[in-house]
């Protein structure tokens, strides 16, 4: 379907964005100074969105594509972005420590900048290369 073509490609750009500018050490330029990438209720939305339009995109690829491998890519980085997304959101309400297996302590939590380009990526060309297999 078209509309969560448009809504993958929208929140795997602005979840890179966040990944990339929203935090404590960028706060004095540009893009990061918009209070809205540091709104814990914004992240939260952008977390269930992401996770549930990476769902949906495994489910329902662009026109007449084959499902699962049609869209891989930006439905894969909209499950890990919101995945991620979920997981600082817990971290920083719970006051019960979650013990993460290393593997995604490392790619969810400290490795968001690569996970944010990833995103962006992956919704940049997914954009320019509509109908391409995995894209």
């Amino acid at each position: 379907m078209l509309q969560f073509y448009f809504l993958s490609i929208l929140l795997n750009v602005v979840t890179g964005f966040v990944f990339l500018y929203a935090s404590e050490e960028n706060s004095e330029n540009g893009i990061a100074s918009l209070p809205i990438l540091s709104d814990k209720t914004f992240r939260l939305v952008l977390g269930i969105l992401m996770a549930l339009t990476g769902l949906l995109k495994l489910l329902s690829p662009i026109q007449y594509d084959i499902a699962f491998i049609g869209d891989l890519i930006p439905a894969l980085a909209g499950l890990a972005g919101g995945a991620s997304l979920l997981v600082e959101w817990y971290e920083e309400k719970s006051s019960v420590s979650l013990p993460l297996p290393e593997i995604i302590q490392t790619a969810f939590v400290e490795g968001r900048k690569y996970l944010g380009i990833f995103c962006i990526a992956s919704g940049v060309l997914h954009f320019v290369f509509p109908r391409v297999l995995f894209l």
